[in-house]
C-alpha cells in the first residue's frame, strides 16, 4: 500500500475556510496526518516519497451524490442532440449520425424541446424517415420523456389500443395513434429494451466513464442506475480496475433482488458499498410531469404521480425494515410534501436501522415543508446546475406562487445536510459547474444578472462541502471519507486555481490537475 508525503503550500481541508501550508501524510491508503511537513514526516515514522502537488490549492476529492454511470456510458455511442436549437437542427444531426456497426438500436440523444426555437412536437414519422426499420429510443435531456419510432413501438407492443401505464402517458394524435412521444413510466418501457442492446459494450464504456470521473476530480459516486451497471462495476472491482469509490443504489423494481441477497445500505468494502433504493414520486419540470400543488401556468395540469402515495409508503417501508435507505425522486412541491409524509411514517424504522433517507432533487418546496428535512433527518440530495439550466423555464411554467425554488441556503440554515451531485448525463459531470451554480445562482453565461433568488446562494465553503462531506454523510460514510483529515481515505485533488480566492463568476473555470485516490495518483495533467 502507498506510503507518501503529499506537499503543498495551500491545503484546504474544508474544516473551515483556512488553509494549511504543509503536507498530507499517507499510509496504507489513508491519511495519517495533515500539518507541517515535519509533522507529517514524524507521523509516518519513516522515510517516504515526497510528492509536490501542482496548482493553486489542494481540496478533498469530489463525491457526486447523484449520477447515472450507465447512462453516461451509453451516451458515448449515441447521437448528441443536447444543444440543438430547433427541430430542423435535430433532423440535420440525426441524418449525419452513423449507426455503429452491429448496433441493434439507435439509443440516446438527450434532446431538449424547450430549447427549440420552433417547439415542434417530436413525432415518430421524423425518425421513421431517417432510420427506417432500425428501432430508435431517444430520451429527453431530463430522461422523463422518450422519442421513439414506429419500429420501437412495435417491438414494445404499443399501439392505439394500449392503455396508459400507471404513472405514465402515451401521447396520441387526433386518431388515437401513438405519436412516438412517451412520458414517465411509458418512456421506460422502451428504454429498458433499447438499453439492454448495449449490455455487451457496457464494461468497456464504464472504463471510459471512470476516466472522465477521475479527470473531473471525482473519487466517489452515488450511482442510481440499474443492476446491469452494478454487475459491470463489480466486475471491474474483481479485476482490480475499479479506482473510484462507488455507493451503488438499487432501483425500486429490483428491490426484491436486493432484499433476497441481504444487501444493507453502507455495507461493502473501501471501493464498493451498497446504496439506497431509488423510488420515483413524480416526473420532471420540462414535460410538466413534476407533481405540483397548483397547476402549471395557463393549464389545469398538476403533473404526474409516478408512484401513488400508498405504494410509495409500502416500498419505502419494506426497504427501511431490511436496512436499505430510500432515495425518492421528487421535483414538484406536492411530490416533496408526499415524500416527506412517507418519511415521517417510517422515521422510527429508519432511525432504528441507522438509515438516512433522501429526497433526490427536492427542487420546489412549500415553505411549510422546509424544516421537515432536518426534523426527520432527511437528506436533500440536490443538483445545483439544475437551478440555472431550468431558468427561465421554471419561471415560465410555475409563475409567481408561494413555492421555494432550489432553496439551498434555507435548507442549510434549517439544519439539513446538503448532498450535491450532477445528475449526469442530464448535466455535465464537472463539479465546479455545480459549485459555481451554488455560489452565484447564475448560468455560466452570467444569467440572470445578480443570480436567481440570490438569498439562496451558498458560500464557497458550503458549496464545496456539498460535493464532499455532504454526500459522504448522506451515504453514512462520513467517518471514512469526505474530507482531508487523519483516518480518512486519502482522496484529494490539486486544482489550478484556489476556489476561495477566485471570483464567484469564474468558479466554473477551475480545473483539476491531479486526482489522488487511496493515496495513489489516479489522474494527472501535470508534466
Amino acid at each position: 500500500m502507498t506510503t507518501a508525503l503529499y506537499v503543498h503550500p495551500r491545503i484546504r481541508t474544508l474544516a473551515d475556510d483556512r488553509h494549511i501550508e504543509g503536507a498530507i501524510a499517507v499510509r496504507d491508503g489513508r491519511i495519517a496526518h495533515v500539518g507541517t511537513i515535519q509533522e507529517a514526516r514524524d507521523a509516518l515514522g519513516r522515510s517516504a516519497d515526497e510528492i509536490e502537488l501542482p496548482g493553486a490549492a489542494v481540496i478533498p476529492a469530489f463525491h457526486d451524490a447523484h449520477i447515472h454511470c450507465g447512462n453516461l456510458a451509453r451516451e458515448m455511442v449515441a447521437p448528441d442532440l443536447r444543444d440543438a436549437l430547433s427541430h430542423d437542427d435535430v433532423v440535420s444531426r440525426l441524418r449525419s449520425y452513423v449507426i455503429p456497426a452491429g448496433a441493434e438500436w439507435v439509443v440516446g440523444g438527450r434532446w431538449d424541446r424547450n430549447a427549440w426555437s420552433d417547439r415542434t412536437a417530436p413525432h415518430r414519422s421524423t425518425l421513421d424517415a431517417i432510420f427506417g426499420d432500425a428501432p430508435v429510443s431517444m430520451p429527453s435531456i431530463d430522461g422523463h420523456a422518450n422519442w421513439v419510432n414506429s419500429a420501437a413501438l412495435r417491438i414494445a407492443g404499443i399501439d392505439s389500443s394500449t392503455p396508459d401505464p400507471a404513472g405514465g402517458r402515451i401521447e396520441r394524435d387526433e386518431h388515437g395513434e401513438p405519436t412516438g412521444l412517451l412520458l414517465e413510466s411509458a418512456a421506460s418501457q422502451v428504454r429498458v429494451i433499447a438499453e439492454a442492446s448495449l449490455d455487451k459494450q457496457l464494461p468497456a464504456l464504464m472504463l471510459s466513464v471512470q476516466r472522465e470521473l477521475l479527470t473531473a476530480g471525482i473519487s466517489h459516486v452515488t450511482d442510481l442506475d440499474g443492476e446491469d451497471v452494478r454487475a459491470a462495476l463489480l466486475a471491474m472491482h474483481s479485476r482490480g480496475e475499479l479506482t473510484v469509490r462507488v455507493h451503488k443504489g438499487v432501483q425500486a423494481k429490483f428491490l426484491d433482488i436486493a432484499i433476497e441477497e441481504g444487501r444493507r445500505t453502507g455495507e461493502g468494502d473501501a471501493r464498493f458499498t451498497n446504496g439506497p433504493a431509488k423510488f420515483f414520486a413524480d416526473g420532471a419540470l420540462g414535460p410538466k410531469s413534476a407533481l405540483m400543488h397548483a397547476a402549471y401556468e395557463g393549464t389545469d395540469d398538476t403533473g404526474i404521480a409516478v408512484t401513488e402515495a400508498d405504494a410509495l409508503l409500502d416500498g419505502v417501508r419494506r426497504a427501511n425494515e431490511r436496512g436499505i435507505a430510500a432515495a425518492v425522486h421528487a421535483i414538484g412541491d406536492l411530490a416533496n410534501s408526499t415524500v416527506l409524509d412517507v418519511f415521517a411514517r417510517v422515521a422510527e424504522t429508519a432511525h432504528a436501522h441507522g438509515l438516512r433517507n433522501r429526497i433526490e432533487h427536492a427542487q420546489h418546496l412549500r415553505p411549510s415543508d422546509l424544516a421537515r428535512f432536518a426534523r426527520l433527518g432527511v437528506i436533500p440530495s440536490q443538483q445545483p446546475v439544475h437551478a440555472t439550466t431550468d431558468f427561465p423555464l421554471s419561471v415560465q411554467l410555475l409563475g409567481d406562487r408561494a413555492t421555494m425554488h432550489y432553496p439551498w441556503r434555507s435548507l442549510l440554515g434549517s439544519g439539513a445536510t446538503l448532498a450535491f451531485g450532477s445528475d449526469a448525463p442530464v448535466e455535465p459531470i464537472n463539479p465546479f459547474y455545480g459549485v459555481h451554480a451554488a455560489v452565484t445562482r447564475k448560468t455560466r453565461d452570467g444569467e440572470p444578472d445578480g443570480g436567481r433568488e440570490p438569498q439562496e446562494r451558498l458560500s464557497v465553503l458550503d458549496a464545496l462541502r456539498g460535493f464532499t462531506s455532504g454526500p459522504a454523510y448522506a451515504a453514512g460514510l462520513e467517518d471514512s471519507t469526505g474530507g482531508i483529515e487523519a483516518g480518512k481515505h486519502a482522496d484529494f485533488i490539486a486544482v489550478d486555481q484556489d476556489p476561495f480566492t477566485m471570483s464567484g463568476d469564474d468558479l466554473w473555470k477551475a480545473k483539476t490537475l491531479t486526482t489522488v485516490v487511496a493515496g495513489a495518483i489516479a489522474h494527472t495533467t501535470a508534466s
